[in-house]
Order: structure tokens, then sequence, then C-alpha cells
């Protein structure tokens, strides 16, 4: 009852809108003050972190912190497939039908979250899907699980649902609706799709390949070759600006994951979670 009346709620608000309100705050000088309550309230573990809390001049630059180096070693077995980020597993299994799961008795298809054509949708035709949310204590980077070089990618606008368990088991096609950036590979294990979700309050996804970001004002699709760009396994290729849901997509054949891949087991980026072939 509760849940589902805070769904009626975050439809009626301006979503985007206040995501880019809260985001120019969070830039704002004054909200440094705020960056040790949001430490206590979220229990974030401060002895990864790659600087002194002073350093941080708003609350979106510790947000978006790096982390010591060695704090998380990427798995160097050359078959190795590697969390791309920290986070907690929502959903994985087999594309069957088109069709991916969001939660208990809610799908969605590969077309309506890629944007893509029927056609395009059935290179993941019996491949395997990965879903993992990072919750406001997270890291919040965004890297490769596998070395590969970037082909295109698509941004599609759209709202900004919160993507915790209330968005999840009250929004169908909750991943469909909410802005992506998503990034297409060409890996030893075939075509991934690493698709970043954006979410409510600050929405802002983030890549290093060109001059581009979501929940802009008047935001429109677009789909854009990236000329083949080479990415290492472990290399960072985005950012989320606040807690948000990353989904993989891999071709048939291709992909294992190990005994890792369990329901909210959580993963910290760069440990092994699969084998590809």
């Amino acid at each position: 009852m509760i849940d589902s009346l805070a769904k009626h709620i975050m439809t009626a608000l301006p979503q985007n809108a206040i995501s880019r309100a809260v985001g120019s705050l969070a830039r704002s000088p004054f909200s440094r003050y705020v960056i040790k309550p949001y430490i206590s309230l979220f229990n974030v573990n401060v002895e990864e972190i790659e600087k002194p809390l002073s350093d941080y001049p708003h609350l979106t630059a510790f947000f978006t912190r790096q982390l010591k180096s060695g704090a998380r070693p990427i798995c160097p077995d050359a078959n190795a497939l590697v969390s791309p980020v920290d986070g907690r597993v929502a959903q994985f299994g087999t594309i069957t039908d088109g069709t991916l799961i969001q939660a208990k008795g809610i799908n969605y298809t590969v077309e309506q979250l890629l944007g893509c054509t029927p056609e395009q949708a059935e290179r993941y035709e019996g491949g395997v899907f990965l879903t993992i949310y990072l919750s406001p204590r997270d890291y919040h980077r965004i890297h490769m699980p596998l070395a590969g070089k970037l082909t295109h990618a698509t941004y599609l606008p759209g709202r900004l649902f919160p993507v915790n368990r209330i968005g999840v088991h009250h929004v169908p096609g909750l991943f469909t609706k909410n802005e992506r950036l998503i990034t297409y590979a060409d890996t030893p294990a075939g075509e991934m799709a690493l698709v970043k979700v954006g979410a409510f309050v600050v929405g802002s996804v983030q890549v290093p390949y060109g001059n581009h970001t979501t929940n802009v004002r008047n935001g429109r699709a677009y789909s854009m070759e990236l000329s083949e760009l080479p990415y290492e396994k472990g290399q960072e290729v985005g950012l989320f600006e606040f807690g948000s849901t990353v989904v993989l997509l891999f071709e048939k054949d291709r992909i294992t994951f190990n005994n890792r891949i369990q329901p909210d087991a959580y993963l910290q980026y760069g440990e092994r979670i699969g084998v590809f072939r």
C-alpha cells in the first residue's frame, strides 16, 4: 500500500527537473558540508577513497570519487569476465523470446531496453543478461567487464523513476522508461551492450568518449559511431552522479557466470564474475 502510494507520487513529480535542481545544489560549494553526514547516513567506506575529505569541493565530487590505487584488483585471468561496478545483483538469466526479467512477474524486452529494431534485438536471443544496482553508498564509476573496442553508443531520454525496490517492483518496464546511455563493444565474447540507467535525484550519466551526458533539458535521442575505440578490461567507461543501475547483455553461448552471481549478491568492480568463450 505504502510502496504503491510512493510510486504514484513519484509518477506525478517532475522527476527530471527535480533531478537537475538537486544536481546543481550537489555541485555548489555549500554541499561540501553535507559530505560527512552523507558518509554517516549511508555508511560509506572512507578507508578506500583516493583523497582526504577536505579535498572534495562539493558533494558531487565526493559522490563520483575515485578509489585508492589497488583498492579493486582486476582479475588477471585472460578469459575472466569481471564486475563493471560495485553493487548488488538485482537480476540475471537467459534472454528468452527477447525478454529480460525486471522483478518477479515483471518483464521487459531487449528491443524496448535498447531502443533498437527487432532484427538488432535478435542478436542477443539466447544470450545472458546481468542487472546490478548501485546504492548511494557505492563507488559509482563504471568499467569494462572485459577488453573490447567501443563501436557505437545510443542515448535514450526518458523519465527518472527511482531504481530502488519501490521502482523495480511497482513500475513495469522501469529500465525502458528511464533515461539510458548504452555503450556497445566488440569483444572476444562477441557484441556486448552495457546499459547505464539514469535514476531519480541527480540522474546524470557521463562517459569519457566525447562530451556526452544525460538528463539535459530538451534532450533528444541519438546514436553515434565510436570508431572502434579500444578499451582494456577494467578501464573506466563512465560514471553515475547518483545511485543507479547497469544492465549487461551478451550474445548466445559466449558467457558463463560463476557462483558469485546470485540474487542480492554484493559485487565489487574488478572481481571475477564469470568466463567467456
